[in-house]
């Protein structure tokens, strides 16, 4: 019975991986983003999950390990770790001209309206000012009657829409 499993590559190794592993006749995976161009430079498109791959297992999993450029295959005890089938069918229906688009996450501007999660100020209302460093954001809070400026973790807040 066949049944997905999961190769750590070697770094900068990934091509020779996974050509040596269709040479043995393994069925590999590698799913690969779709990003935005930022300037003239054409660069091969990242992987999904850096350092890894995806490889149909039919019988024997040792030739795998054993190919040049794999790490290792992710275990489960002594035996490969089985990647439910749903999973890469999923991947596999997000691409688009071979590449995943990652849908982008919601842009908060200045002034947005946020409301606080989490915290000692939870359940309040604030005004999105900016991203700090370390997924900080700053807001600007209502307390004792003037605005105050507040740091927050990103995860703390939500927009409201």
């Amino acid at each position: 019975m066949a049944f997905w499993a999961c190769a750590q590559l070697q770094p900068n190794r990934a091509k020779l991986a996974l050509h040596c592993l269709g040479l043995a006749g393994f069925e590999t995976y590698d799913p690969r983003l779709r990003l935005p161009r930022r300037d003239r430079k054409i660069r091969p498109p990242p992987q999904l999950f850096p350092g890894y791959c995806f490889v149909l297992i039919q019988l024997q999993w040792h030739d795998a390990r054993w190919s040049p450029g794999v790490i290792r295959i992710v275990l489960d005890g002594l035996v490969p770790a089985r990647v439910p089938d749903a999973i890469v069918s999923e991947l596999r229906a997000r691409e688009r001209g071979g590449l995943i688009e990652l849908p982008r996450p919601p842009t908060v501007q200045p002034g947005d309206r946020v409301r606080v999660r989490r915290g000692p100020f939870a359940g309040q209302f604030a005004l999105f000012v900016g991203m700090r460093p370390r997924q900080r954001v700053e807001v600007l809070l209502s307390l004792l009657g003037a605005q105050q400026r507040v740091e927050l973790g990103r995860e703390d807040v939500e927009v409201m829409r």
